[in-house]
């Protein structure tokens, strides 16, 4: 597996390589606390900035491939997503780090993300793009199941929220195999108009 930090883009969106300039145009996007509950990094209001540092250090040391989303419709930034969990020697990567501003919530925004950054893993020879999210998360394991992943447990006490509470973490996955019948689904739902 040979993931490069590249942008990616189709008629729906571009995902662009974070960078300095994507920080001012997520940082209101980012200013809900409803979307931190459940992370080890609070990115609303103060938070903000150094979640942005962590998110381009990952990037700098290469544990981690960010992206602003750039929604071509609306043409504003949406969010952001990110390859984490980089395993080339077992073929293995994770989708993660996903947020998008409210507005986003229910469009075709994720889905047509989701979709880049499973083509552009498995074209670079994933055999395995994991997908993780709290426990009590239900709207993400939603959107994870409605994509085609495959629920495959739950980690219990996995992790330490930035408030200092344990959270579960459940896991889904998407294998090689499976992402032709992923992507048909992804195709689909994205020329009904997405949600």
């Amino acid at each position: 597996m040979d993931l490069t930090r590249i942008p990616l883009e189709d008629a729906l969106l571009r995902l662009e390589p974070l960078a300095e300039r994507h920080r001012e145009p997520l940082r209101p996007l980012a200013d809900d606390p409803a979307l931190w509950v459940q992370t080890n990094l609070n990115a609303s209001g103060d938070g903000f900035d150094p979640w942005f540092e962590a998110m381009t250090t990952e990037n700098v040391t290469g544990r981690q491939i960010s992206y602003a989303v750039f929604d071509k419709r609306s043409e504003t930034y949406a969010g952001h997503s990110a390859y984490l969990t980089l395993s080339p020697e077992h073929a293995r990567v994770e989708i993660g780090w996903t947020w998008y501003g409210t507005q986003f919530h229910r469009t075709h925004v994720n889905p047509a993300a989701k979709r880049l950054l499973f083509a552009h893993a498995f074209g670079a020879g994933a055999a395995r793009v994991e997908l993780k999210t709290g426990g009590e998360n239900l709207r993400s394991q939603g959107a994870m199941e409605k994509l085609g992943a495959v629920r495959e447990g739950v980690l219990r006490s996995h992790s330490m929220t930035w408030t200092g509470a344990r959270r579960d973490s459940v896991y889904f996955s998407v294998l090689a195999n499976e992402w032709p019948a992923v992507k048909a689904g992804l195709d689909a739902r994205l020329e009904d108009g997405a949600r």
